[in-house]
């Protein structure tokens, strides 16, 4: 618990049962508070105001829909679950008008947050569907693998966190090989259609989410379960683990664009999605490319679910569905089948998802994120870095 600046001591924070009954805690130095529940519901977090600092108040969740009484936050809670509830503190006399400014930074940074990790994942989804033709439907079911496995080796297996994100990373990318080489190879070989083969996607999507229930269940686990520590920089709010996921995604997505712009085999993948007849004819493996991008965007989707479940304090069985679609807005906006343009996509998608309820209602922001797209794709149909093609 704290004020934009520093965190405050010794006030009294209340939570209220969803039974009615309440218990309290006092903030340590830190301004760090903690509640043991032992049953599941909505509870409430909110303070003494007689324990406050002079001249000071609660403020109101930022999302109203979380607000309870006297500013309190609303908190849903299930058993064998950690929730994190932060508490800010501002001047009695504050006026909302003088904060908008502060509001659309502090959006802003969090839509970039989410661009670049949606980018992890539409990336490596934008060079399959650029190499093969499939829309993997599937795909978000990886993101979700990624902060399962993390949760796995990191919370149950104990393992340092660099060490569980090394392991998700490898586990992840062995399951796209292992995809491509027994189920796509043969089915392409096959001659299925890609009107099939989407159909086989979608079905993998469904039996990777009762996987993820059955073995997991359908609770929120988190990766790690320790309070994470809150920076300011200027009018922004983040934490540190945010900001060194967000420094991971940037240097992964580096490292991404210079193997394909550089390197032998990123030009050969670029062949191959530019035209695939023409790459094979040009001496290129066109199934060792495939297996190649199938392993690395199932390894860059499992870094994104790792990443994502610890910025967001947890991932569930349907974490991938909820984001299924911004992943296809993403590479859409961008143009289809090309990394670079799902990049920006990614970027877009994640500004306008995070800065929309500044000006209209925070349920609506994803259908405002696919709302751009439409109106985008109405003047440019191939998307910002998509080349126009000749119909007819």
């Amino acid at each position: 618990m704290g004020s934009r600046s520093d965190p405050i001591a010794d006030v009294d924070v209340v939570l209220t049962k969803p039974d009615g009954t309440t218990e309290s805690q006092t903030t340590a130095e830190d301004g760090k508070f903690s509640f043991q529940v032992d049953a599941a519901g909505e509870y409430l977090v909110g303070v003494d105001p007689e324990t406050l600092p002079k001249g000071s108040e609660l403020r109101p969740p930022s999302n109203p829909t979380l607000e309870g009484p006297d500013g309190a936050l609303k908190v849903t809670v299930a058993l064998g679950q950690t929730r994190a509830a932060t508490l800010t503190v501002r001047a009695a006399d504050y006026d909302d008008s003088t904060s908008k400014l502060e509001e659309a930074v502090q959006s802003a940074f969090n839509g970039l947050r989410l661009g670049l990790l949606l980018a992890l994942a539409s990336v490596g989804l934008s060079l399959i569907y650029g190499t093969t033709g499939i829309s993997n439907f599937a795909h978000a079911e990886q993101v979700t693998l990624g902060g399962m496995v993390g949760y796995g080796f990191a919370n149950v297996m104990g393992l340092p966190l660099w060490l569980a994100g090394l392991l998700v990373v490898i586990v992840c990318a062995a399951t796209g090989y292992g995809q491509d080489r027994l189920l796509w190879q043969p089915l392409r070989r096959r001659g299925l259609g890609l009107t099939q083969l989407m159909i086989v996607t979608i079905g993998l999507s469904l039996a990777m989410q009762y996987a993820f229930q059955y073995f997991v269940g359908s609770r929120t686990v988190r990766v790690v379960v320790e309070s994470a520590t809150s920076v300011e920089l200027g009018p922004i709010r983040t934490t540190v683990t945010s900001l060194v996921c967000m420094a991971i995604a940037v240097v992964v997505l580096i490292a991404v664009g210079f193997a394909l712009l550089r390197t032998r085999i990123g030009r050969a993948t670029r062949a191959v999605s530019d035209n695939p007849a023409l790459a094979q004819a040009s001496g290129i493996d066109t199934d060792k490319v495939i297996r190649l991008v199938w392993t690395v965007a199932m390894g860059l989707a499992g870094l994104s679910g790792m990443l994502y479940a610890l910025v967001v304090n947890g991932i569930k069985w349907d974490t991938g569905l909820q984001i299924l679609l911004l992943l296809f807005a993403a590479v859409t906006l961008g143009g289809l089948g090309t990394a670079f343009g799902a990049l920006i996509g990614s970027i877009v998608i994640g500004l306008v998802v995070e800065m929309s309820p500044l000006v209209i209602p925070g349920d609506f922001k994803y259908a405002a994120a696919l709302l751009i797209l439409i109106l985008l794709l109405l003047v440019r149909p191939q998307g910002l870095l998509g080349r126009a093609q000749r119909v007819g």
